[in-house]
């Protein structure tokens, strides 16, 4: 069963706002949570761009987050948390220290640099206003596709994208994710239309096509994206469970399972994989053992599904060069290849 959405925001106790900029081919995504959260991640990537990621560990004194962040621009898009951490303060947000009050905003960024936008930005790049204007912006309703951190995103051969999906336990936990796909490898098998996540699809939410029969024979082949440090998948899952951040840490362990279900290769050194995992607390009932195994499980479906969402919904960039989007190459309705 999925939320009413089938984004992140039907985990009761999150926003998510998006702001992009078509000429510079990037944007920013943030979420925002209606009170502190607590929070945790898991890197399996060997190139990450994170910041204030060390106080997600569960040793570390921070307990809970005020939002989280993903972001376009490679190490410039760091500065989109600085945005985030000013709406936020002009909000009254922020852990207390005396009476000063400190925004908690993580985040990780994905590398978009050389996908045709106009990156001349001068002195000042646009990330920190991209990270002001997508904390403003946040709500229940955002876009999927080209939109905010997914706005210049690529995978292997195809345009990436933001992606979101949801689903509920079956003791009744929401479990949400969204995610930036700009990922080394593909989503897709060989040259056609089927999604690796296709087996943990809902309804027809990325086309319904189930995996192709017979398999082609170049299916487990390995095509990436390039050789160069120009790949990161990032995504943030969340829960109403009430979790603790060892727990919250587990469970960003499990989702990562969803890029290894949707993506091919994955977690490779030249990606920067990341899985933040957050607790918005809203269900009364503390999970048991089982409850637990089954948020990470679910966590871990509804991230491959939104990797693929992310994929189905792109379109692709006016831009020289630019990869073409799915449903430039294929129907929504269904794929039929010319006969042999």
């Amino acid at each position: 069963m999925t939320g009413c959405l089938n984004l992140i925001t039907d985990v009761p106790g999150l926003a998510v706002g998006n702001a992009e900029d078509a000429r510079l081919a990037s944007g920013v995504t943030v979420v925002v949570f209606d009170e502190p959260a607590v929070a945790s991640l898991a890197i399996h990537g060997g190139a990450p761009g994170v910041r204030d990621t060390a106080l997600l560990e569960p040793e570390m004194t921070v307990e809970r987050i005020d939002a989280l962040a993903l972001s376009g621009g490679s190490s410039f898009g760091l500065d989109a948390m600085g945005g985030v951490l000013a709406a936020l303060q002009e909000q009254g947000r922020g852990f207390a220290i005396g009476d000063a009050r400190v925004p908690i905003v993580p985040g990780a960024i994905l590398f978009d640099l050389l996908n045709g936008g106009d990156k001349n930005w001068g002195r000042k790049p646009p990330y920190w206003d991209l990270g002001f204007e997508a904390a403003t912006k946040a709500g229940r309703m955002f876009g999927l596709g080209v939109a905010g951190a997914g706005h210049g995103a690529n995978t292997a051969n195809l345009k990436g994208g933001l992606g979101s999906a949801s689903a509920i336990t079956s003791n009744g936990y929401r479990v949400g994710a969204i995610v930036a796909v700009n990922s080394l490898g593909q989503a897709t098998i060989g040259d056609g239309p089927h999604f690796w996540a296709a087996p943990f699809e809902r309804g027809a939410e990325f086309g319904g096509l189930s995996w192709p029969t017979p398999a082609p024979s170049s299916a487990l082949d390995m095509r990436l994206q390039t050789d160069r440090l120009e790949n990161t998948t990032i995504a943030i899952v969340a829960t109403d469970a009430p979790l603790t951040k060892s727990q919250a840490k587990r469970l960003a362990v499990q989702a990562h399972d969803g890029m290894a279900h949707a993506l091919r290769p994955s977690h490779a050194a030249l990606d920067g994989d990341i899985v933040f995992a957050a607790s918005t607390a809203r269900s009364a009932r503390p999970p048991d053992a089982r409850d637990l195994a089954e948020i990470g499980m679910i966590a871990a479906d509804t991230l491959a599904r939104a990797i693929a969402r992310a994929i189905f919904e792109a379109t692709s960039l006016p831009c020289d060069g630019a990869l073409p989007a799915w449903r430039d190459l294929f129907s929504a309705d269904g794929w039929n290849p010319a006969p042999s």
